[in-house]
């Protein structure tokens, strides 16, 4: 039992050293946050392809922005269009509400993007409301990229359940 407390204490102790060395800098990252009309199907469904279309109208401008501010420049000089882009797919599709476009400061939980940690804390973020906006929502990361090459591969973890699962491995 001493051993196995001697071998916790220490895996707590290297995750708090290798945590702090890899340290992510919240203000590094611009995230996405779409957030549906309201949690119907129909609602959710036109929320994944505004994000499709989002993602597809947005990759060309990013290969071509080298910091988040020029990210966040870019999206406000274009916020019109992009308002413009997802109001017109809306009305294709038969919806009858609009979109809102924002750059704003925001909450965010935890999230793993491939060995890349964003813990939860507020991050800049490009906000796009469907309608209302009440209902479930998709985020991500427009800078750096980090959903615009290969969304497949995030997972969500918790770190509690990490350390007490290697635990009882030993």
């Amino acid at each position: 039992m001493k051993n196995k407390i001697l071998v916790v204490c220490a895996l707590f102790f290297a995750f708090v050293v290798l945590a702090g060395c890899n340290q992510i800098e919240n203000n590094d990252y611009l995230r996405i946050h779409i957030r549906a009309n309201s949690n119907s199907e129909k609602d959710q469904f036109i929320k994944y392809e505004v994000k499709d279309l989002v993602i597809k109208h947005l990759t060309p401008f990013l290969t071509e922005c080298e910091s988040k501010e020029k990210v966040i420049t870019m999206l406000i000089d274009n916020k019109s269009s992009l308002e413009h882009l997802i109001d017109d797919y809306l009305t294709m599709r038969n919806y009858e509400y609009t979109s809102e476009v924002v750059i704003d400061n925001e909450f965010f939980p935890t999230r793993y993007y491939g060995s890349i940690l964003l813990p939860s804390d507020y991050y800049d973020a490009i906000i796009i409301n469907l309608g209302e906006g009440a209902g479930d929502n998709w985020w991500c990361v427009v800078y750096p990229p980090l959903c615009f090459t290969n969304t497949n591969n995030i997972i969500y973890k918790s770190k509690i359940a990490e350390i007490i699962s290697n635990f009882f491995k030993i």
